[in-house]
């Protein structure tokens, strides 16, 4: 079942053929919980609509450390399973999709009265190697403190007894969920961003739709499920609550505020996983001439769609900063960027927030309702293939014809993914690249593109070519072929959808976002046929968005440290 359009202008259409359909599953939720549980429903055979009342990842799912976790801080819990299970599930995402997440060498400091002990880390990232499958070339190595300060020459000397060296995975999250996102649409699912579920729609006790509200033009859309999954992240509990569920455990959400600064004020060549002052740990990671640094870890009660990082988590990560790399003088002024995201942790009885679990947990209400809570951003495909066997379970038992196979997903490349693997993705980088300097395009701007959008780099220089008869808009070529393909094939509703989610520009080069926002917004209101008063409006939220990601809140009195 394949039908294919991911287009913003036909998003309104969406809704409506929503309502003309029964689904066997409604997903509720575009993060990347979402978007897997989709693409697995739909690579099985089964109808599947859905619905996400922000921009796809707008949540938790563009705010991550962007790491594809291997899971070595669970070692310290005893989460043996845990490292097991995300340590292959790292391995699978990775080759599925070799252009949104790359390996990333990673050094993990040794100090006298650290958190880690050399013996200890020596012992750990065997462990983590064993448990997590780890590729030879990759496997941990134990460095000498001349190694050590050789790879990172900032770091503090005082106490220094070597380091740890092994491999993450660095991904670029909302790219990740938007390359899933796509691959469901091929696979016949019906999607559309800026659809709210208002209200369930109840027969004999059971939910049998939802009633979707249009956040955009205020139009209502009653749409009927066999079964609803709810995967709205932060935002499930205020789900379970409409359904009149939200029982026994519920989500503690905490706060993650990550800084985004310039290599000419912090120069990083190598990522670092370090502790604090105060034991926790903290990453900082060298990405296109940037270096992010978080994250914190405060518990959350302020506006779920709009955390931000405030004037305590700024000075927090700046002092972390100060504390490992000495020498290193950032300062508030340095600060380019920043995000915050949230956890959606489930709180337990009796625990203390720092225990709770990373776990994910599947709750099933009295109406049917299936809501997936918690989790993490590398499980994402085992989550979503628990979620579709209970489905199909569920449709057997209530007498449905549902003779679906097992998950599809292990080996399914991801849209843009197409690469031959990631053995061969540099070749095919390589090439592409020439492809596009032939077309007119600078290097770096070539690269950026091909690892940007993988095997769907021709479609974009198709567009490059294209751009003879857009020269009048302002818009450069690249930016051109990004944003017409972002409103064609990705489903690019508002100019915050563009810079945010569908870039990164926002978090790593802001000043880009500065450049070329006008144009954009103006190519956006000839594309949608905005009015001049909603031009105004979707720049000023754009506007917003940059003020907040510059400008920490005043210290806010919801927020306590954990």
């Amino acid at each position: 079942m394949m039908n294919g359009s991911f287009s913003g202008k036909e998003r309104v259409n969406k809704l409506q053929q929503m309502q003309e359909e029964e689904y066997d599953v409604l997903v509720i939720g575009g993060g990347i919980t979402g978007a897997g549980i989709s693409l697995d429903a739909a690579s099985r055979g089964m109808k599947t609509g859905l619905v996400e009342m922000q921009d796809f990842a707008a949540g938790t799912s563009s705010r991550s450390t962007k790491l594809v976790h291997g899971g070595l801080r669970y070692l310290k819990q005893f989460e043996v399973k845990m490292v097991a299970e995300v340590g292959k599930e790292r391995a699978i995402v990775y080759e599925n999709g070799p252009h949104v997440t790359t390996p990333e060498w990673m050094v993990l400091p040794i100090y006298e009265n650290g958190t880690f002990g050399k013996f200890s880390t020596s012992i750990g990232l065997r462990v983590y190697d064993f448990l997590a499958g780890v590729k030879r070339k990759e496997r941990r190595k134990m460095l000498s403190v001349d190694e050590t300060l050789n790879r990172v020459p900032t770091l503090k000397k005082d106490g220094i007894k070597g380091g740890g060296y092994y491999v993450e995975y660095r991904t670029d999250d909302a790219r990740l969920t938007i390359e899933v996102m796509k691959k469901a649409i091929e696979h016949g699912v019906n999607a559309a961003n800026y659809a709210k579920v208002e209200d369930f729609i109840y027969e004999d006790g059971k939910a049998v739709g939802a009633v979707i509200r249009d956040v955009i033009n205020g139009e209502t859309y009653n749409v009927r499920a066999k079964k609803i999954v709810n995967a709205a992240g932060p935002w499930v509990d205020k789900l379970r609550e409409q359904d009149k569920s939200k029982k026994g455990k519920t989500l503690h959400l905490t706060k993650g505020v990550h800084l985004v600064f310039d290599q000419s004020s912090m120069p990083l060549d190598q990522a670092v996983y370090f502790d604090t002052k105060d034991g926790r740990m903290v990453f900082a990671i060298p990405r296109d001439g940037k270096t992010y640094v978080g994250t914190t870890d405060t518990t959350y009660d302020a506006d779920i769609a709009h955390p931000r990082m405030t004037i305590e988590d700024r000075d927090y990560i700046i002092d972390a900063i100060h504390y490992m790399f000495p020498d290193v003088n950032v300062t508030a002024d340095d600060v380019e960027s920043s995000w915050a995201g949230l956890r959606p942790l489930i709180h337990e009885e009796g625990k203390d927030p720092s225990e709770i679990s990373r776990k994910d947990e599947i709750f099933i209400s009295n109406s049917g309702l299936i809501t997936i809570a918690g989790g993490k951003l590398t499980g994402y495909r085992k989550m979503a293939e628990s979620i579709v066997d209970l489905v199909r379970d569920q449709l057997k038992e209530s007498g449905f014809d549902a003779s679906y196979p097992d998950c599809q997903t292990k080996e399914m490349r991801i849209s843009g993914g197409e690469v031959g693997g990631s053995a061969k993705f540099p070749e095919f980088k390589k090439e592409k690249v020439q492809k596009g300097v032939a077309i007119g395009l600078d290097t770096d701007i070539a690269r950026l593109l091909v690892q940007r959008y993988g095997s769907n780099i021709d479609r974009i220089y198709e567009l490059v070519k294209r751009y003879g008869d857009a020269e009048d808009l302002g818009l450069s070529k690249e930016v051109y072929a990004m944003i017409e393909y972002g409103i064609e094939e990705e489903m690019v509703s508002k100019p915050v959808d563009f810079f945010i989610r569908r870039t990164g520009a926002l978090f790593f080069d802001i000043n880009w976002v500065r450049e070329w926002k006008k144009p954009v917004v103006d190519y956006m209101a000839t594309q949608f046929g905005w009015t001049e008063e909603e031009k105004m409006r979707y720049m000023a939220e754009l506007d917003q968005y940059i003020h907040d990601a510059v400008t920490p809140l005043d210290q806010s009195k919801t927020e306590k440290a954990i």
